[in-house]
């Protein structure tokens, strides 16, 4: 199979699951390793047998139908897209190539390789809860909650699970769509939230907080997510849609109040010391106010669930980051870039 963006936050996660849980089958990782694709988040795995990687741009049409026929996957799980909201605002238009004309590229390379012929095979596209826009202080995201994107990049994913689900009812293409909630876990690329806070704390510069930091969010343990890939890829119903969540909002001043009496006991520092680091700058333009999940489809139907309490997910957040520096300071100074040529450019 092919897993586009596997060598990002989430999609190194889903990569190892799949590599490890299923030796017989070939994983490809195609990824473009832009600033958030790391290899150096698969160094565990990148020398087994049933894994390749394949640097390749899905914006790129021409590069991803040789890159299907190369390989002739029967299954597809989309995960590569610019996600980060801020970076949407100040460039739309990388938001549209990547999330639209992308997965359209990606869309077509499957449809042309298939011709047909879809037994056995599936198109698996990893969307956002972001598109259901925002919610009041009451109620849940079902997947029959109207689409409401605020920001370029919810409307560009929008777009991009509108058209996953008309090459489904126009062309007959098995699908499947899962809409999840804010991630967080190991070798999250440290501009959001979490891991940058963890960094800024352990250094003492100030922690950044959007307005009054009353904005809610549902929370994920990423390697939670990653089992929910794999049971809705081999398990979920085609053409359905499956959303993901924690079933664990926190408002994000009231998250961050938690991770710094994590991280002063984890540090050994008096308790309060880091929440004197909170700082609060200019809340983001359209920032939705509330996201929250109702993942009770997936579990129902297919026994889904997380499996971890937040407190003790962020515990292990903060422990591995706290023991990888070397990966952190990798990212933030750049040099992780350097991996794919060093382990890629003599094969």
């Amino acid at each position: 199979m092919i897993i586009t963006g596997g060598a990002g936050f989430i999609g190194s996660h889903v990569v190892r699951l799949f590599v490890n849980k299923y030796p017989d089958d070939r994983i490809v990782n195609l990824d473009k390793l832009t600033y958030a694709g790391n290899l150096e988040n698969l160094t565990d795995i990148d020398r087994k047998s049933n894994y390749v990687f394949e640097k390749a741009d899905i914006t790129d049409a021409g590069r991803i139908r040789d890159v299907f026929e190369k390989y002739c996957p029967d299954g597809v799980i989309h995960l590569a897209a610019e996600s980060h909201v801020d970076r949407s605002i100040s460039n739309p238009m990388e938001f549209i190539m990547t999330n639209v004309v992308g997965t359209v590229n990606l869309l077509n390379a499957a449809r042309a390789l298939w011709n047909g012929n879809f037994e056995g095979k599936r198109f698996y596209h990893v969307s956002t809860d972001e598109v259901y826009g925002s919610l009041g202080r009451e109620g849940f995201f079902a997947e029959t909650s109207p689409y409401d994107p605020r920001s370029p990049y919810s409307a560009s994913k929008a777009s991009s699970d509108h058209l996953v689900r008309a090459y489904h009812h126009t062309y007959g293409l098995p699908v499947t769509l899962s809409n999840c909630s804010n991630n967080y876990g190991p070798n999250h690329f440290p501009e959001k939230l979490i891991p940058l806070s963890i960094n800024n704390i352990k250094n003492s510069k100030p922690i950044p907080i959007y307005g009054k930091g009353e904005n809610v969010r549902d929370w994920l343990y990423v390697l939670d997510h990653a089992r929910a890939i794999d049971t809705v890829f081999h398990n979920g119903r085609n053409g359905e849609t499956y959303n993901i969540g924690g079933n664990n909002e926190w408002t994000n001043i009231d998250l961050i109040r938690l991770l710094c009496r994590i991280m002063d006991s984890k540090l050994g520092r008096p308790e309060g010391t880091s929440a004197q680091l909170i700082t609060f700058v200019k809340d983001r333009a359209g920032h939705d106010m509330r996201y929250a999940i109702d993942s009770s489809k997936l579990q129902r139907e297919l026994g889904w669930k997380p499996s971890l309490q937040f407190e003790e997910g962020l515990e292990k957040t903060a422990d591995w980051y706290l023991a990888n520096e070397k990966w952190l300071q990798g990212v933030i100074s750049g040099d992780y870039e350097k991996y794919y040529q060093k382990q890629y450019s003599s094969r």
